[in-house]
């Protein structure tokens, strides 16, 4: 070895654990999380609102590893937590993947105004004037319509957030139940590649349903190639729901499934006896298994 070159590979090697370890060592240790307890607060620029961040991880998550992992983020993932983690799920039979759930930080009367603003791709003031009249609240207090700055937060604020600490790779996945099944739709029937897996239950499709449900008839209709990335969907609701909602799903779905794009992996189910709310363990169960289920 010639002696005199090796300062100069003592200083690269230096150099190397110096400004490129931060690529692991930056990323956070879920270790000492308190259940229940949000792991994370994001105060949005774009929406001027406060998200709760709850997280799931791998059993074998570690940061002494470069293993990256798929996510998926669940939208009002406060009320859907105790899913994330409990034995109703065998996390055996699916796919190692981050579970991230995306809530609004208000309770009550609050944290629906936010979602009926958040999850409305397009502005709809019968619905607005029906559930201020539902929720005993003055006209004005509901505006829909915000999807398109939700969607915006999503992208610039708190998915950059989690791939800066935490061990993501770029398999990203999106799920939501009721007006959160809206904006899940939302995002595929927009798609551009940002997910490639959605989960889309109980969708409040009779909100915005001439300016967003036919079009999407029209698109699965009149469009023979949809080019986009390979990508999952899966699609559900509860047989007790309201009969609007119920065939509104089928009606999606089955023009979806109609189309039957190369390129889109598509299920469908309808839970029997289930209502909007006693759906949402199952459905969720269902998103998982569909779309991160070992083969």
């Amino acid at each position: 070895m010639n002696f005199l070159k090796l300062p100069n590979l003592l200083f690269i090697t230096f150099y190397f654990l110096i400004f490129c370890n931060p690529l692991f060592s930056q990323k956070l240790d879920p270790k000492g999380r308190i259940f229940f307890k949000p792991d994370h607060i994001i105060k949005s620029e774009i929406t001027n609102k406060d998200y709760l961040i709850h997280m799931s991880f791998p059993k074998n998550y570690s940061i002494q590893d470069s293993i990256t992992y798929p996510v998926l983020y669940v939208l009002d993932g406060k009320s859907t937590f105790g899913y994330f983690e409990s034995s109703y799920i065998d996390f055996e039979k699916i796919e190692d993947v981050i579970l991230v759930g995306i809530s609004h930080k208000v309770n009550g009367i609050e944290s629906k105004i936010n979602r009926f603003n958040d999850y409305t791709p397009h502005r709809d003031t019968i619905s607005e004037r029906k559930f201020e009249k539902n929720f005993g609240v003055e006209k004005g207090t509901i505006k829909t319509g915000g999807a398109d700055k939700f969607l915006e937060c999503l992208k610039k604020e708190i998915i950059p957030f989690i791939e800066e600490h935490y061990k993501t790779n770029s398999d990203k996945g999106i799920s939501g139940h009721s007006l959160g099944g809206l904006f899940t739709a939302y995002c595929f029937l927009n798609s551009d590649n940002y997910f490639t897996r959605f989960g889309i239950n109980s969708p409040s499709f009779q909100l915005n349903e001439e300016i967003f449900l036919d079009p999407a008839i029209i698109k699965f209709t009149n469009n023979k190639i949809w080019e986009i990335k390979p990508t999952k969907v899966f699609i559900s609701t509860g047989e007790n729901e309201s009969p609007m909602m119920v065939s509104n799903m089928i009606k999606f779905s089955m023009f979806l499934k109609k189309r039957n794009y190369d390129n889109i992996d598509m299920d469908w189910h309808i839970y029997r006896n289930e209502t909007h709310t006693s759906v949402i363990p199952f459905c969720f169960k269902g998103t998982l298994t569909t779309l991160y289920g070992k083969k």
